[in-house]
Order: structure tokens, then C-alpha cells, then sequence
């Protein structure tokens, strides 16, 4: 098999030191891509380091709705001049978004349009964060007119929103929650969503799944999702990786072969 993690924080600090090993322990399940969201501007270059250090690893840049206040409009200049230049590795913009549980809508709602905006300008996918947003988030894409690529990363919500948000061109990221029993909610919308509307990712080291420590999740948890992802839908695991791989191509516009070698 071959699967790709499409939101991986790879570069804090969890990962100091083991980088090697952790890509090691996830290409023998079969991992064979990272994609490394940028949550805020001291981190962007890190991220494009990282990404430039090795082969499978690639990056988003974007300001994420925890971090706006450090922000200025200088910094959202800056984030489009890096887009428009198109670097090497860069598939996306974000991580952004919105999140109801920290800082407050009013805040965050016009840094996520102006990335809405960047992003349909330089023709790049969305990587979003919505926490307890969904609604909000699909309003925002609406009011923007989106018609790009974008993926939800994390989906902890019911079947009716992940719905209105595929319906929009949205993937669906499908991480360690759905191992959890008391995720119900999001046991069940994932598993009756189609199959093409989804995509896997870890969050690492965060959204651990079960039997993980909190803050120790890693992309070589991804095929541990897979499976459980199996099982809810009652797929074969195998057929079902095929199919998750073409669609996190799609939405990063990267061909199977590119975005997830094989050697």
C-alpha cells in the first residue's frame, strides 16, 4: 500500500532528534508522503526546510486562527509573495481556519478570508482547521465563492456538515477520532460518507488515536487508521488505501507517482 498523511506537524519539537526513526517506523506501514501544514510565520521556513530535506515530504504555508494575533497585514503580504512564487514542495495554504473553542470568530473570520482569497489567486488548495466552525467555515467559503480544492483536516462533526462541506469541493481528513468508541458522531459520518470525499492524516503528535499517549501520535499511527477506517465502512483495507490515495492527489494536485513514491 501506499498512503499519505495530509496533515502532519513534523516539524515540532516531538519529532526532535527521531525524525529519522519515525520515517523509518511509517514507510515499513507504508507511508510513503507527509504533508507539513505552517501555522504561523517565525515556523514557515522550518517547515520549507524540513520539506526540502528529505523525499516524500511536502508543505502548506498559511496562518493558523490560534495565531492571528501575532500577526500583521505585512505578514499576509509576505505569505503572498511566497505563494506567488510557487516554491519548490509548497502544495497548499494554510493550516487556517476558524476554531470556537480559542479566541473568537470576529478575530479569526478576516485572516481566513484573506487566505480564501490567496489561495484562489495563486490556484493552491485549502488546508482548513474548524473547531466547532464547521458551520461558520462552510458560510466563509460560500461568501468567497470557493471553487478550489480544500481539506477539512480533522473532522470531528455529523454526517449533515461534513456533507455541506464535500458539497463545496471539500475533502474530509479522517484521523485518530474515528478510533475512539465515544466519537460517535464522527464514527458514523465517516463511515457513510463516500469513500471519495475522504482523505487520512495523523495531525501528529497531536489527535492521537486510541491506546496512543496524548501529545506521542505519529505518521506511523496512519495505518492503524486505515484499518479502523476499514472497518467502520466495511471495505477491504487494501482497495480502500487506492482509493484514499488518488483522492489526497486530487486535492493537492500532485500525481500518485509524485506525491507518494513508490522506491
Amino acid at each position: 500500500m501506499r498512503l499519505v498523511d495530509a496533515h502532519c506537524h513534523f516539524d515540532f519539537p516531538r519529532f526532535d532528534g527521531v525524525r529519522e526513526q519515525e520515517l523509518a517506523a511509517a514507510a515499513k506501514g507504508g507511508v510513503r508522503a507527509l504533508v507539513v501544514p505552517g501555522v504561523r510565520r517565525a515556523d514557515w521556513d522550518r517547515v520549507q526546510a524540513l520539506a526540502n530535506s528529505a523525499r516524500g515530504i511536502w508543505y502548506c504555508l498559511g496562518i493558523h486562527p490560534w495565531f492571528v494575533e501575532e500577526h500583521t497585514a505585512a505578514d499576509l503580504e509576505l505569505l503572498g509573495q511566497r505563494l506567488g512564487s510557487y516554491p519548490d514542495g509548497c502544495i497548499g495554504v494554510g493550516e487556517c481556519g476558524l476554531d470556537g473553542l480559542k479566541g473568537s470568530f470576529e478575530e479569526q473570520l478576516p485572516w481566513f478570508r484573506a487566505q480564501i482569497q490567496l489561495a484562489t489567486r495563486h490556484d493552491y488548495p485549502l488546508v482548513i482547521h474548524s473547531v466547532k466552525a464547521h458551520d461558520q467555515v462552510h458560510t466563509a467559503l460560500r461568501a468567497e465563492r470557493w471553487q478550489g480544492r480544500a481539506l477539512v483536516h480533522g473532522f470531528s462533526g455529523s454526517y449533515q456538515q461534513a456533507s455541506k462541506l464535500v458539497d463545496l469541493g471539500c475533502y474530509i481528513g479522517v484521523g485518530g477520532v474515528i478510533t475512539h468508541d465515544r466519537a460517535r458522531k464522527t464514527r458514523d459520518a465517516i463511515a457513510r460518507l463516500p469513500a471519495e470525499a475522504l482523505v487520512l492524516e495523523t495531525d501528529a503528535p497531536d489527535m492521537a488515536p486510541a491506546g496512543v499517549d496524548k501529545g506521542m501520535n505519529s505518521p506511523a499511527c496512519l495505518p492503524a487508521i486505515l484499518d479502523c477506517l476499514a472497518r467502520l465502512r466495511g471495505q477491504d483495507a487494501e482497495a480502500l488505501a487506492e482509493v484514499l490515495l488518488a483522492n489526497v492527489s486530487r486535492l493537492y494536485g500532485r500525481s500518485e507517482s509524485v506525491l507518494a513514491p513508490s522506491g
